[in-house]
């Protein structure tokens, strides 16, 4: 009986190693495909944002700050490019 309890003990902690390692390599790979992520962002060249056009002499304010809008939705420009382009357009400039 003393042979199945030690016997059923080893097996027992054996497995827990084992799955240690296991969860281990598992994280290791996450944080290496992370990683190769991450590197493939900063290598990639960031497109270039789109000069805001002066208002056009019939297009008015609300169509080029519409034009912008349509620009953030479709993420060619950040909220902070927008903003900015907002008030060069506002400030007649």
């Amino acid at each position: 009986m003393r042979a199945a309890v030690v016997g059923g003990t080893a097996y027992y902690a054996g497995k827990k190693v084992s799955q240690g390692r296991q969860a281990e390599a598992d994280q290791e790979a996450r944080i290496a495909d992370l990683e190769a992520q991450q590197a493939e962002q900063q290598s990639a060249a960031p497109a270039p944002a789109p000069a805001a056009a002066a208002p056009a002499a019939g297009g008015g304010l609300a169509e080029e700050i519409a034009k912008l809008k349509s620009l953030l939705d479709s993420g060619a420009l950040t909220q902070d490019e927008f903003d900015a382009a907002k008030q060069r357009i506002i400030a007649g400039g």
